[in-house]
């Protein structure tokens, strides 16, 4: 087991974030592998919105929804399969009702014991918030789109399909005009892309854009990345925009003839001299390799 250089992964309440009426964001507060979590309200429910990364996070995430409900019922939904986002849902067992898209319940089943091992691989502190997990099957399945009536506020819920990962989902609050991305979209840094042939190839930077142009045409007022600070309309674009440039780049380099491990170390130049500042850096070698892939298909 290697050794974890980033603090432990572990989700905090003690700088909740208000972004309207009834409606918080448990900060991740630039901590690796800890999402940003909301909690958004309506008369009689409650929904939470990703559960941090294992049984541990999750107790310490249902505990705080439970005192912000006062009684009211508990809905969980998540934004995609990953550690982080989706692998405390057992311990809302019995607490809330879980919902989740249909490509995401089957990412689940079929990827999710795959990367418990890999991310209980990463280091001691992301395996002790792993131990004893288990993935049970949400309580309502949707295919493509899932409107939720908290009472007063019905909130959406929708399957982008493939993108970041095959089951992506994102979840709009139309009054507040909010939008929680999951890892679509992050804050400061370069876009996460899990490109692990032959385990997981599911991730398209092509699709991707088609998504986030999507996405900017809501035009919300708040978006809550699934990593990184609270922003505004302007991360979509952006994110759009990087997306574009990271396809241009390699396509332009592969058409020229140029091999695969050039054009990787080609792009990652290119793309650090554009966003020096910009964190996770070691996401750009796999995302130049799937645009490669997407290349290779495209002809």
């Amino acid at each position: 087991m290697t050794d974890y250089p980033y603090p432990d992964p572990v989700v905090q309440t003690a700088q909740v974030r208000e972004l309207a009426r009834d409606l918080v964001v448990l900060p991740n507060q630039g901590v690796q592998l800890v999402p940003n979590v909301g909690v958004i309200g309506g008369t009689h429910s409650v929904l939470v919105v990703e559960t941090g990364m294992g049984p541990r996070n999750a107790e310490t995430v249902l505990k705080f929804a439970a005192e912000y409900a006062r009684g009211r019922r508990i809905y969980l939904t998540t934004t995609h399969f990953h550690p982080e986002h989706a692998f405390g849902a057992q311990t809302f067992g019995g607490a809330a009702t879980y919902l989740a898209n249909r490509a995401q319940a089957t990412d689940l089943v079929e990827k999710g014991p795959g990367y418990l091992r890999m991310f209980a691989g990463l280091g001691e502190p992301v395996a002790r918030q792993l131990e004893g997990v288990e993935l049970p099957a949400p309580d309502v399945v949707y295919d493509s789109s899932h409107d939720l009536d908290l009472g007063g506020r019905v909130v959406q819920l929708r399957a982008t399909g493939r993108a970041h990962s095959k089951g992506d989902q994102v979840v709009t609050v139309p009054d507040a005009r909010v939008l929680f991305t999951g890892d679509l979209a992050e804050t400061g840094q370069f876009a996460i892309f899990p490109w692990f042939p032959p385990h997981d190839t599911d991730v398209s930077g092509i699709r991707w854009i088609e998504v986030m142009r999507k996405l900017a045409r809501q035009r919300p007022e708040i978006v809550v990345p699934g990593h990184g600070e609270i922003s505004g309309p302007e991360l979509l674009d952006d994110l759009r925009a990087y997306l574009e440039l990271l396809r241009d780049e390699t396509w332009r380099r592969r058409d020229s003839g140029m091999d695969e491990a050039t054009v990787i170390a080609d792009v990652r130049d290119e793309l650090i001299k554009r966003h020096p500042e910009w964190e996770g850096r070691e996401w750009i070698d796999t995302a130049v390799a799937c645009l490669c892939a997407e290349h290779v298909s495209r002809v």
